[in-house]
């Protein structure tokens, strides 16, 4: 099929090769952009072929050698077969349309691959059967793969909507055919052979331009693709700054305007149940958006209603962190808030802050007759009454509980505070519609511009006014300096009690418990002493304290300690006392064993009241572990409780301490009578008895003839740092017994002499010896 052609010709044919050639590299650029699409890749293949095509068209006009002359002309046709073979798919993919394609691809392969079979028979003049062959056997073969390919694509043509590049491509597609078929209907004349070299370029132009304005298309699509992730982050971006929905759709909306050009797009914000949204953004003619353009309006929709459901979340959250549930009031948190800014806002405009803390009285017998949901609707009723008495300078919230507050932003007078506090309590009753029913107790307390902004102090000083109205049953009280200068005291006492229970200065003094006959000393009892300095701190004054702030936790695990070392130095039984805090703690007995560190278990004694042991559910159990390991029990205060002589079998007890109240009046009948049950009640129950506060040698007296074992007390042993009394006190032989040597002396103890304070700027001067027995 390919002649002798001029020079300018095979020059023409290897710029054409060049250029087809880089339109192929452009082309690869496009097919690894587009995904691997059908049409990319069927583009990128019929582009190869067409260049190798005009490629190898040069080369034969160049080689003089007649093998290579040959082959080329036989690899031109193949090409040309390839061609013709790849338009099939390449149609197909580009149109959208067309027949199947493997029965025309099969049928074009199976002719080519005839062709390459029938190469040495079409070299030359050969005959077949006689019959001339040669050249046109390969012509034949080749123009029926060209028909092949020209017939499907009149199909798929007829079946395609083309676009005006469509419309060049097959133009110049026809030119192309239409120049092969010339070249190869004139064989041998330089005019065939000029149209057989040439007849690619038209193809390739309009395939190399259709290559060309899919590039451009798809950087411009991937330039808008770019733009509008990059839209999409702003808009994503500007959501967690933005707290209205609606000026973020409107930043959605003019970024979709921007990215596609549309002035036309509008957007819709709807509501839906439970705090949902739907978001809408939307051209007037929605049809004639791309599915990537589609894409891109529902996910800005999608980033504008999720930021509307954080928005809605957030606030439904903000307003339940600050709100009561049950009563819709403020709560505690909204009231430090409240009552913090009403301060700093009063102390530039040198005005009084005043709350009232109110308390329902009988609000627990509510709820045990009639239930919770009684107690809940008088919330609800109590919060409704106080909803009345707002104002612009009044905020009403609920506290805890049963506990609700009043703040009065620009406060009165205390006469006209108290009025406030008088008529809340006398219209309560009426109002909640239970007139015979529960009472509100009120306690207020004032902040002045002269002291310092402190919210959670004028809380607590109306807490305490409202404390001391349900103490005195008055139904209110102002809270005045006097119970201000005890507030005050408190404090101080317990941030020094804090101090010394870091400095680790409460110390443990040891008070003998001794046989009432022989008074030999059987064990110790451990007492805590609280020393500042040279004086001390009465218990009465910080035991309660410490029980009440958990500082008797700390002080417990540090008496356990020290009557350690006690048993190691004195090689006595130690008793400790163990509170009702400690007991609460989930840890109690861990702490108890590290505290012991691996001690003998049967030297030690745990003292805890009667009342603790029945009033807290946690001690039994702990107390019968306590038990099974050996340590023993001790009843502590027995006969003030209100344990039943049924109940004493069952619990996990081991000694039973007859109170100082019953031994201080041992030696009258009402004092007698309790001690002797209780003796009778113990020798029933296999339980030791010890006597405390035995103050003189007649109380011991009694003791001994009503049997009591053991006794403790300042007669017999007062506390200290040692061992006041250690041993069997000598007998000689034919000394009188110990009821007549305790009638004629009382034993003399050493003396400790020190200062006794009781509490922080009230010093007691005086010796121990000065405290009463229950300060000891």
């Amino acid at each position: 099929m390919l002649g002798d052609v001029p020079l300018w010709t095979t020059v023409l044919q290897f710029l054409a090769a060049g250029l087809v050639g880089g339109f192929c590299v452009l082309q690869w650029v496009w097919w690894r952009g587009a995904l691997r699409s059908d049409g990319s890749t069927w583009a990128l293949a019929l582009s190869v072929a067409m260049a190798a095509l005009v490629l190898v068209a040069g080369l034969h006009g160049v080689v003089t050698r007649p093998d290579l002359h040959d082959a080329l002309a036989f690899l031109h046709g193949q090409l040309v077969g390839a061609v013709a073979v790849l338009c099939l798919p390449a149609v197909r993919a580009l149109g959208g349309a067309g027949p199947r394609l493997r029965p025309w691809v099969a049928v074009a392969v199976a002719a080519l691959l005839l062709r390459a079979a029938l190469w040495p028979v079409t070299v030359g003049d050969a005959r077949v059967l006689g019959l001339p062959v040669g050249r046109g056997l390969a012509v034949g073969l080749l123009l029926a793969v060209v028909a092949l390919a020209v017939t499907y694509l009149a199909v798929a043509l007829g079946r395609a909507d083309l676009t005006p590049l469509g419309w060049l491509l097959v133009g110049a597609g026809t030119v192309s055919l239409a120049t092969l078929a010339a070249g190869m209907l004139l064989p041998g004349e330089p005019v065939g052979a000029l149209l057989a070299s040439l007849w690619p370029l038209p193809l390739a132009v309009g395939l190399e331009s259709l290559a060309a304005v899919r590039l451009r298309r798809a950087q411009l699509m991937d330039r808008r693709r770019a733009a509008m992730r990059d839209a999409l982050s702003s808009v994503t971006n500007t959501a967690w700054y933005h707290r209205d929905p609606a000026a973020l759709l409107v930043r959605a909306r003019d970024a979709a305007r921007e990215v596609l050009g549309d002035p036309s797009i509008d957007g819709t914000l709807r509501p839906l149940q439970r705090d949902r949204f739907v978001v809408d953004l939307f051209p007037e003619e929605p049809d004639r958006l791309a599915p990537h353009e589609r894409t891109f309006l529902i996910d800005l929709g999608l980033v504008v209603s999720t930021a509307a459901e954080r928005y809605a979340l957030t606030d439904r959250l903000s307003r339940a962190a600050v709100t009561d549930p049950l009563t819709a009031l403020p709560n505690r948190r909204a009231v430090d808030t409240h009552l913090l800014e009403v301060l700093e806002r009063a102390a530039v405009e040198r005005t009084r802050v005043s709350v009232v803390y109110c308390d329902i009285d009988g609000f627990k017998d509510v709820n045990d007759r009639e239930g919770h949901g009684a107690g809940d609707d008088l919330l609800r009723a109590t919060a409704q009454y106080l909803r009345t008495w707002v104002d612009a300078d009044t905020f009403v919230a609920r506290l805890a509980g049963d506990e609700f507050a009043v703040v009065v932003s620009r406060a009165g007078s205390d006469d006209t505070l108290a009025d406030l506090a008088r008529r809340l309590r006398t219209g309560f009753g009426t109002a909640v519609g239970r007139a015979s029913g529960p009472r509100l107790t009120c306690g207020v307390a004032t902040w002045t511009p002269s002291e310092v902004v402190d919210a959670d102090a004028l809380l607590r000083h109306a807490d305490a006014a409202m404390l001391e109205a349900k103490r005195t049953a008055s139904g209110h009280r102002v809270f005045d300096p006097e119970m201000r200068a005890r507030a005050e005291d408190s404090r101080r006492v317990r941030a020094a009690l804090e101090r010394a229970v870091a400095e680790d200065r409460i110390t443990a003094y040891f008070q003998p418990i001794v046989d009432t006959r022989t008074l030999e000393v059987v064990g110790l009892e451990a007492l805590a002493r609280w020393h500042e300095g040279d004086s001390f701190v009465l218990p009465e004054h910080w035991l309660g304290l410490a029980e009440q702030t958990g500082l008797i936790v700390p002080v417990g695990r540090s008496m356990i300690r020290q009557a350690r070392r006690a048993l190691d130095r004195h090689h006595m039984p130690v008793a400790v006392n163990l509170s009702a805090r400690e007991l609460h703690e989930p840890d109690v007995l861990e702490r108890i064993d590290e505290a012991w560190s691996g001690g003998p278990w049967e030297h030690l004694t745990i003292e805890i009241t009667e009342t603790t042991m029945l009033r807290t559910s946690s001690a039994v159990p702990v107390l019968s572990e306590l038990r099974a390991r050996g340590v023993r029990i001790a009843l502590d205060d027995f006969g003030t409780g209100f344990s039943s002589l049924s109940r004493l079998a069952r619990l996990p007890v081991d000694v039973l301490k007859i109170d100082r109240s019953f031994v201080r009046e041992i030696r009258t009948p009402r004092g007698a009578g309790p001690v002797r049950a209780i003796v009778a009640l113990a020798e029933h129950h296999g339980l030791d008895i010890v006597a405390e506060g035995v103050e003189s040698a007649g109380d011991l007296q009694v003791l001994v003839e009503l049997g009591v074992p053991q006794a403790q007390g300042n007669f017999v042993g007062r506390p200290a740092p040692g061992l006041p009394v250690r041993g069997a006190r000598p007998r000689p032989s034919g000394a009188v017994p110990v009821s007549e040597e305790l009638r004629r002396a009382e034993p003399r103890l050493p003396e400790r002499r020190s200062r006794i304070v009781p509490r922080p700027l009230r010093v007691v001067h005086g010796t121990l010896d000065d405290a009463t027995p229950e300060h000891l």
